[in-house]
C-alpha cells in the first residue's frame, strides 16, 4: 500500500510545473495559451496548427483553451490582435510628434526595422492571414482603432513638416507607413530565396545595418522637397 500510495504520488509530482500553475491561475493560463498559439500559428499557419500541440505547449489542456478562447478560429483571431497590439502599443512609446519632422519620421522607420527583425512571429502571421485575405483580420474591430491612432499621429508629423517646408505636400501618411513596411518586410520575408539567389548572406549583422540606414535614408528622401 506504501509503496503505491509512493508511486501514485511520484507520477503525479511528474506534471510540469508549469502546467501544475497555470491550472490555478487563469490570467497566466490564458497567457500560455496565447504565447504557446502564437508560436504555433507562426510555425504552422492557421492549417497546420493543431489545439493539442497548442495545449502541450501551455501546459494544459484543451479543456481549458476552449474555455478560454471558444474554438480554434477565435484562438487565431486573438493571436492576430495582440500581435497587432504589440507592435501599435510600442509605437505609441515612440512619441514621434515630440520630435523634428525629419526625426519623427526617421524613428518610426529604425523602430519598424528592429521590430521586424526582434519579432519575426508578426511577420510570419502577416503571411499567413495575407494568404487568407484577411478572413480572420476583417473581423476584429479592435484592430482598426488602433489603426487610427498611428496614421493620426504619422499625419501630424507629415503636417507639421510640410509647414516648415521639409517635406513636399503631396507626401500621404498611409504611403510613408507602406514604404517603411515593406522595405523591412520584404526584406526579412524573403531572407532565404533573395540570400540564395544573389549569394550574399543578408541576415549578417553588416548587411542588416546597412539596410536599415537604407530604409532610412529612402523613406525620408521620397517625401523630402
Amino acid at each position: 500500500m506504501n509503496d503505491s500510495g509512493e508511486n501514485g504520488e511520484k507520477k503525479r509530482s511528474r506534471r510540469p510545473p508549469q502546467a501544475r500553475t497555470t491550472q490555478r491561475d487563469p490570467e497566466r493560463t490564458r497567457a500560455a495559451i496565447l504565447e504557446a498559439a502564437t508560436r504555433e500559428f507562426a510555425e504552422n499557419g492557421m492549417g497546420g496548427a493543431r489545439v493539442d500541440a497548442i495545449a502541450e505547449r501551455a501546459g494544459t489542456n484543451k479543456r481549458m483553451l476552449y474555455h478560454y478562447f471558444g474554438d480554434k478560429e477565435q484562438l487565431y483571431l486573438r493571436v492576430l490582435e495582440e500581435a497587432y497590439v504589440g507592435i501599435r502599443t510600442a509605437e505609441r512609446a515612440l512619441h514621434i510628434g515630440d520630435r523634428s519632422p525629419e526625426e519623427g519620421i526617421g524613428e518610426l522607420a529604425l523602430f519598424t526595422w528592429r521590430y521586424f527583425l526582434q519579432h519575426p512571429e508578426f511577420l510570419s502571421l502577416l503571411g499567413t492571414e495575407n494568404l487568407h485575405r484577411a478572413r480572420w483580420l476583417r473581423q476584429s474591430v479592435r484592430l482598426k482603432e488602433l489603426h487610427s491612432h498611428l496614421i493620426g499621429e504619422l499625419s501630424q508629423v507629415l503636417e507639421q513638416g510640410k509647414k516648415q517646408g521639409v517635406f513636399i505636400e503631396t507626401a500621404d501618411p498611409l504611403h510613408v507607413y507602406l514604404t517603411i513596411a515593406s522595405l523591412g518586410y520584404f526584406y526579412l520575408s524573403n531572407q532565404y530565396t533573395l540570400s540564395t539567389i544573389f549569394g550574399r548572406d543578408l541576415i549578417e549583422p553588416t548587411h542588416l545595418n546597412a539596410w536599415e540606414r537604407h530604409i532610412v535614408h529612402v523613406t525620408l528622401a521620397s517625401i523630402k522637397r
